[in-house]
Order: structure tokens, then C-alpha cells, then sequence
């Protein structure tokens, strides 16, 4: 699986995309943005490290000869956790600056599961646009919102929930999600 790491807030959501990974023995290939590194400095006490060794394989930003460039590489899709507006952007155009973007462009041109995890609101037209031409290109659009029926007792079970959700799009079944009962 393909972790994408951009700098929208809520880095702690790819992370825990890579601790569930990890848990559940699933290769993952991570590429961040520099400006997730910067969000990962404010919004948590995480070094870069600390993140990158949660990975299988780490990919640099702008080694667009990574292995994760080439529709020929295998995966199971790929999953931009956050997804922000400016790397949702790129990849709608298809004009991709780099191996983050490029890696969701070759996912869409080889048909495989792309999540986005978009953060951001409120949205005006022009986002609400992409995120359509997203989708009719074959991207899932999954903000990470909280399932209160959940009735999560902490931020992280609400992180967990959202992610455990989008992980259920690559038919992943991870323990942290409380599935739905019915009404009680």
C-alpha cells in the first residue's frame, strides 16, 4: 500500500494509516511532503523519524524514479492521509509536481484504489469541482469526519474510526473500528 503524507492538518491520520498497516502486516510505501513535516511539528511531538520508521519503505519526494512512479510496480492502491487541497489539485490535472502526486496519478491511470483523505473547510466551488473530477476519475473522496454512534471517548478513537473506515475501502478490516449495531 502507498501512504501519502501531505502537509494539510491532521499528520497523526497517516500515521496511524501506517501503524494500522504495520499491525496488520501490510507492506507500505510512504512519501511525505515537506510540509507535512512542518505540520508534523506542530501538531504533534513526533520527530520524522518517528514516522518514517513506522514505514516498510521510505520514498523521497522528488526521487520520481521510485518504484511507487511506475504503474509496473504492484500495489494495492493508495491512500493521501491528509489529503490537502493543493496535492488534491495536482492530482486532478494531472499535472504532478511530485512523487506523492505522481504516485496517485499512476494509481488512477492503473485503475487501483486512490483515498483521499481531504482536510479542509469550509469549501468553496472550486474545491467541490476538483473533488468531482476526482471522483469521476475513480478517486474515493473520505474527509476523516467522527462517527459519533461510535461514541469515541478520546481524539485518537476518532482518528482511529476515520482511518479504520478508509483502511474498509481497500477491504481492510482493522480492530480499531466500531461498526455499526443498529438502533438500541
Amino acid at each position: 500500500m502507498v501512504v501519502g503524507i501531505s502537509g494539510a492538518s491532521g499528520v497523526i491520520y497517516g500515521v496511524r494509516v501506517l501503524d494500522a498497516l504495520k499491525e496488520m502486516g501490510i507492506e507500505s510505501h510512504l512519501v511525505i511532503s515537506r510540509a507535512a513535516l512542518l505540520t508534523l511539528s506542530q501538531e504533534t511531538d513526533l520527530t520524522p523519524d518517528d514516522v518514517t520508521d513506522r514505514a516498510s519503505v521510505v520514498h523521497k519526494i522528488n526521487d520520481v524514479g521510485a518504484t511507487i512512479a511506475s504503474g509496473s510496480f504492484r500495489t494495492m492502491g493508495m491512500i493521501i492521509a491528509p489529503c490537502s487541497v493543493r496535492t488534491m489539485g495536482e492530482i486532478a490535472t494531472g499535472v504532478t509536481s511530485t512523487l506523492l502526486t505522481r504516485a496517485a496519478d499512476v494509481v488512477l491511470k492503473e485503475r487501483r484504489t486512490l483515498v483521499l483523505m481531504v482536510r479542509e473547510t469550509p469549501l468553496h466551488l472550486g474545491h467541490l469541482k476538483t473533488m468531482t473530477a476526482l471522483a469521476e476519475m475513480g478517486a474515493v473522496i473520505t474527509p476523516p469526519l467522527p462517527a459519533l454512534y461510535a461514541r469515541p471517548e478520546s481524539v485518537e478513537q476518532i482518528v482511529d474510526q476515520s482511518v479504520g473506515r478508509a483502511l474498509d475501502l481497500f477491504g481492510l478490516e482493522w480492530h480499531a473500528v466500531r461498526r455499526w449495531e443498529g438502533l438500541k
